[in-house]
């Protein structure tokens, strides 16, 4: 494997990290808002991610430097086709990160209460934006013979995106009220049981419909579509953690099957002749040797960081005791 392989397999990982692990993080942040009747209980289920929130985020942002080091020509035709939406995206971002922040240290119940549908709001627009985003790699954008965005705004945000986005969405809220169920106690897991029923169901519809429409690719749903069944099977048997890494794992086998569908491109164009291929838009062979070296050090270090974070916070927490766990 040539080093330009290995870094659009590196890329797809840091996606698929992304994903996987930001998904249930998605999922409660915009639940909490309507599963929680008041302050303090919109706080345990918000306390229920305090200390994972930032460290899933890195892995979006390590996904764009890496995308930037290792194929600029991607990065900037990529970047540049939805600067409207990454702009969004950031603040966003910036506004998810400053209602976390306040949340955590203000007792005023009004301020709280606009961070929690802040943080609600602006986890939605998140979610949304990475799943248009990652939908844009396979469904295709206007491109011209240099590489350069062609199209407009509406361009990104046509039917299959769109779909692609909803359906993430239903797969970040599923996992969202199963992650609660297993870190919360009382009458705020049984409000998350009952909704994580209704989100598998959702997921389960959806991947139905999108296998249907795109039977010719139906490699790409078959695998995740089976996961949610099963997953649908054990949350009716109440096998929460088997039935959690389950919508996990479908989670990522989903970002896994887009960048294997657009193998050997890192960007599809429309028309498909200008899409952008990996040996077309790697930076030169030194460049991807330093970055590996660089890669090789510091990813077991981060890694042994955040499986130890989820390790320490790994105890189920409750509105009586959520002030002082966290």
């Amino acid at each position: 494997m040539n080093l330009e392989i290995l870094w659009f397999v590196l890329i797809a990982v840091l996606w698929t990290g992304f994903f996987f692990l930001e998904g249930f993080d998605f999922g409660v942040s915009i639940l909490q808002f309507f599963l929680g009747k008041n302050e303090k209980e919109r706080g345990t289920y918000i306390s229920a991610i305090t200390p994972h929130w930032s460290g899933n985020e890195v892995w979006l942002l390590t996904a764009g430097g890496a995308m930037f080091a290792a194929f600029p020509r991607w990065y900037a035709t990529f970047f540049s086709a939805l600067y409207l939406p990454l702009v969004i995206l950031l603040l966003a971002l910036i506004v998810r990160g400053t209602c976390f922040e306040i949340r955590h240290r203000s007792r005023v119940q009004k301020l709280c209460y606009v961070c929690d549908i802040t943080l609600a709001i602006s986890s939605l627009f998140i979610a949304l934006l990475t799943s248009i985003a990652l939908a844009n790699f396979a469904t295709g954008i206007p491109l011209d013979a240099n590489g350069n965005f062609e199209g407009n705004f509406l361009d990104l945000v046509q039917p299959p995106a769109l779909f692609n986005a909803l359906l993430w969405l239903s797969l970040f809220l599923t996992n969202g009220t199963l992650y609660l169920t297993l870190k919360i106690e009382g009458e705020l897991q049984t409000r998350a049981y009952k909704i994580s029923k209704i989100a598998i169901m959702a997921s389960l519809i959806l991947f139905a419909t999108l296998t249907a429409l795109i039977w010719e690719h139906s490699i790409i749903c078959v695998v995740p579509l089976a996961m949610i069944f099963v997953a649908a099977c054990l949350i009716l048997m109440r096998r929460l953690k088997t039935a959690f890494l389950m919508i996990a794992l479908c989670t990522a086998c989903c970002v896994a099957g887009i960048f294997f569908y657009i193998y050997p491109n890192v960007l599809v164009a429309s028309p498909v002749e200008h899409s952008l291929t990996i040996a077309g838009s790697a930076s030169s062979n030194y460049t991807l040797k330093i970055m590996s070296i660089v890669a090789a050090i510091f990813v077991p270090i981060v890694l042994s960081y955040q499986i130890w974070s989820y390790y320490i916070f790994r105890k189920r927490i409750s509105s009586r005791n959520v002030h002082s766990e966290v």
